[in-house]
């Protein structure tokens, strides 16, 4: 299965982990994804809020060119630039604003414009669970893992299309194939912040300890996130929601490509765990520990067979 691909801006940057291990994950699957030529910032999260059909433009000229690739279907893996894209592919089927927005293009764009949908969705799309798990070498069997989808991922439910827009379940099924155990995470849709993170700093803090805070109180070893700026938030700025609520924290934040592809057996490296701020070692080490008790019991259980016998 290929897909047209759109990286987004952050993959060569903040999110560097992000797309390492995304590129990973979709390798061990089978899963192609072809990286759209020349493609170009979607206006990210501000563009819009200054200028819509400008806005628009920028996204549609990389569906334009997803199209001239002869793409039934784009996935990326940021869920603004998602955003973005869907908004602006929704948008192109009123012929007026379509004009104006092509009076910014070089050429018109297609009549017929890629879906748009997230990595996340591209991968449940063409492989099932059982294709998952099939894949999996060192499950993640013993790990307590809360899903975080962030605010942007599920909403507008109408034109997003990621099922209940509270209640998504999508990564909670792929996680739970490679063995985890999912818990039913209340704020999973809540605001991080986003990308208020620099002009509102303290806003940032308190809506970012309140989700740690929760997963903390959880129990949970791990966060998983799908979205480079609630990574960002979560991580990178840790210190910071501990000062705002007051309570310290040390929670590892994973993209659930990293936790996919750990379970896939790439190396920490490979997926770019080593850029994390807040260090995954203490889960790496747990996961081993795990994964050598139950080798030394199935050992204890064969020995025990053969002496019986």
């Amino acid at each position: 299965m290929n897909f047209a691909y759109y990286p987004g801006c952050s993959a060569a940057g903040s999110s560097a982990d992000y797309e390492m291990s995304t590129r990973a994950v979709c390798r061990a699957l089978k899963i192609g994804l072809q990286e759209i030529p020349d493609w170009n910032c979607c206006g990210s999260t501000p563009a819009h809020a200054v200028d819509t059909e400008l806005s628009a433009a920028l996204c549609v000229r990389n569906l334009d060119l997803a199209a001239r690739m002869d793409a039934s279907t784009v996935v990326t893996p940021c869920p603004s630039c998602l955003s973005n894209l869907k908004h602006a592919g929704k948008r192109m089927e009123n012929p007026d604003f379509r004009a104006r927005v092509n009076e910014l293009l070089d050429n018109p764009a297609a009549e017929t414009l890629p879906e748009v949908t997230s990595v996340m969705q591209g991968i449940a799309s063409c492989r099932s669970e059982a294709d998952i798990a099939a894949n999996v070498c060192k499950p993640l069997k013993g790990l307590k893992i809360a899903a975080y989808y962030g605010c942007l991922m599920s909403r507008p439910a109408g034109l997003m299309q990621f099922g209940d827009p509270e209640n998504p379940t999508l990564m909670e099924s792929l996680l739970s194939a490679c063995g985890a155990e999912m818990v039913d995470f209340p704020l999973k849709t809540e605001c991080c912040g986003a990308s208020f993170g620099i002009p509102e700093r303290p806003m940032t803090a308190v809506n970012s300890g309140r989700i740690l805070e929760v997963a903390s109180n959880m129990g949970v070893d791990a966060i998983a996130v799908a979205c480079p700026l609630c990574q960002m938030n979560l991580d990178l700025r840790q210190k910071q929601a501990s000062k705002a609520v007051n309570v310290f924290f040390n929670m590892p934040v994973l993209y659930y490509t990293q936790l996919m592809g750990l379970a896939f057996g790439f190396d920490p490296r490979e997926l770019g765990l080593h850029k994390l701020c807040v260090s995954a070692d203490p889960l790496l080490q747990k996961l081993d520990g795990l994964r050598r008790e139950e080798a030394l019991a199935e050992a204890k259980a064969k020995a025990a067979e053969g002496g019986n016998a």
